[in-house]
């Protein structure tokens, strides 16, 4: 993985569900290098909506999307958290 790739998180983590985000989420690889392991990725809202969360990710807890991500898939996944 490299910066600026586009990433879906692949596990149920409490650690990144403290931070709002969950299993099929999608963001972007958002620092050149990792950290043990780990990248900081940005999950952005959909429009108007405010950005969900910028947090470090094991590599292995993500997988790549070669074709790109959906900031409405977060959306869909966040309202199923908020309830």
């Amino acid at each position: 993985m490299k910066y600026l790739d586009c990433v879906e998180i692949i596990v149920e983590k409490e650690k990144y569900a403290n931070e709002g985000v969950h299993k099929g989420m999608q963001g972007v690889i958002w620092l050149e290098e990792s950290i043990n392991g780990e990248w900081d990725v940005y999950f952005p809202g959909y429009g108007e909506n405010s950005d969900i969360a910028e947090i470090s990710v094991k590599e292995s807890d993500m997988a790549l999307l070669p074709n790109g991500m959906d900031a409405r898939i977060n959306e869909s996944i966040k309202a199923q958290f908020d309830k």
